[in-house]
C-alpha cells in the first residue's frame, strides 16, 4: 500500500473552494491519509504554490502551510485546525505566520500542492523552521511522499 493524501473538500485536480481562501473564511481544508509505510516514525505537510506570482511568468514558490513532527498514527487533519496534534510542530509559511495560510493569488488559476512526507524519524525542534529548513533537516529521512494537487482561481 502506498501513502496516499486526499481532502473531502476537494478532488485532485479540482478546485479549492472559496471556503479555503482569503475569499472565504481562510480556513484550513480537511485532510486525510493512509498507507504510511512501516517504520513512519512521523509526518511533515507542507502545502505550497509554485505559480507565483503569476502562472504565465512563475518567479517562486509561495509556502502556505508547514507543520512537522505529525504523530505517525494520525491519519487525518480537521478542517479549520485550531490546535496542533501532541508533539506536533508548525513551520513558518510566506506571510512569516506559523499557521495556515490559504489561496489568494493575485493573476490567474494557480497550483496548490499538499504534500505529506512519511519520515523514520522524529525531528528535533526547528523552531519555526522555512520550507528550506525544514526541507534540509528531512533530507535522508523521508520514507515516502504524497501528494494532492488542487487549483484556485480569485472570483473578484
Amino acid at each position: 500500500m502506498s501513502l496516499t493524501l486526499t481532502s473531502p473538500a476537494f478532488d485532485t485536480g479540482g478546485a479549492i473552494p472559496p471556503r479555503y481562501t482569503c475569499e472565504g473564511k481562510n480556513v484550513s481544508p480537511p485532510l486525510t491519509w493512509s498507507g504510511a509505510p512501516d517504520g513512519t516514525q512521523s509526518l511533515v505537510l507542507i502545502v505550497d504554490d509554485p505559480d507565483a506570482p503569476d502562472p504565465a511568468a512563475p518567479r517562486m514558490t509561495w509556502v502556505h502551510w508547514v507543520l512537522y513532527n505529525l504523530p505517525a498514527s494520525l491519519q487525518e487533519l480537521p478542517e479549520g485546525l485550531h490546535t496542533l496534534p501532541p508533539g506536533a510542530l508548525p513551520g513558518l509559511n510566506d506571510w512569516q505566520d506559523s499557521g495556515y495560510g490559504g489561496p489568494c493569488p493575485p493573476i490567474g488559476t494557480h497550483r496548490y500542492f499538499h504534500k505529506l512526507y512519511a519520515l523514520d524519524t522524529m525531528l528535533p525542534d526547528l523552531g519555526k523552521p522555512t520550507k528550506a529548513k525544514l526541507e534540509s533537516a528531512m533530507r535522508g529521512h523521508v520514507l515516502a511522499q504524497a501528494e494532492l494537487i488542487a487549483t484556485y482561481r480569485k472570483a473578484r
